[in-house]
């Protein structure tokens, strides 16, 4: 479904983003595994997928940084002279009860899920408009929808991610390029780790599907969005959630 293509996706090198990364090179995309702290992480997926004879290779940015985005995508655009698609994965998350969260959080927290997206989304839409066409997929999350307590910054971070999304579409649309969003819920991932059994069986029970959701679900939505089957897609948030928001 991707042949060809050139895939960055950004926080690759673990949970959501490794499984939207092995998802792109099983479909013959040539992808790019950014990461910033996690090299080991990111040297074993890239071995993994040359063991089995797909295309990939890493590249390291931390996206909060714009001179690191800025270097990155000089890099991307040397080397492979395009890119098709960006997925805006890479994300913090850490739960706070407002009264109790620090600036610093909150900085933090802004500069890589909104900050972070902005970057990679301004120097990626560089490439795009001179191609005429692009797909760009920001990862947000359904806190970004519904809120969620103890999540006052993730959820306006996410929210952010949202508006952004539908802004940057109407704008971008012009130039062939669709702006989407992917809103997660309940995944199974290090993110999740240390959730009290307690509240994860109360979110399981407002899930109609009734399981958690895996990083496959939402890389398979990321493929349909990558690929050419949604060429007439932008400006969209998709929940991947199990029914949990309707």
């Amino acid at each position: 479904m991707l042949d060809g293509k050139v895939v960055l996706i950004t926080g690759a090198s673990r949970g959501i983003g490794k499984a939207i990364a092995l998802l792109a090179a099983e479909n013959h995309a040539h992808v790019l595994i950014n990461y910033n702290k996690d090299e080991k992480s990111a040297a074993e997926l890239v071995d993994m997928l040359h063991e089995k004879s797909l295309s990939a290779s890493m590249i390291k940015a931390d996206v909060s940084s714009e001179d690191e985005v800025k270097d990155m995508f000089s890099s991307i655009k040397e080397k492979h002279s395009k890119l098709d698609v960006l997925v805006n994965n890479a994300g913090i998350m850490r739960n706070s009860l407002l009264a109790l969260t620090n600036t610093e959080l909150f900085d933090h927290t802004i500069d890589v899920n909104l900050k972070g997206t902005f970057l990679c989304t301004r120097y990626a839409t560089n490439i795009m408009r001179k191609q005429r066409s692009g797909k760009v997929i920001n990862i947000s999350s359904i806190v970004g929808l519904q809120g969620s307590e103890g999540q006052t910054v993730y959820s306006a971070s996410k929210a952010a991610v949202i508006g952004f999304t539908r802004s940057a579409a109407k704008e971008l649309g012009r130039y062939g390029i669709t702006v989407n969003a992917i809103a997660p819920g309940l995944i199974d991932t290090d993110l999740i780790k240390d959730m009290k059994p307690d509240i994860k069986d109360k979110i399981l029970s407002s899930i109609s599907l009734g399981r958690i959701g895996t990083p496959e679900d939402v890389a398979k939505v990321v493929l349909f969005l990558s690929s050419d089957l949604a060429n007439y897609v932008s400006g969209s948030v998709i929940a991947v959630d199990g029914c949990q928001t309707l």
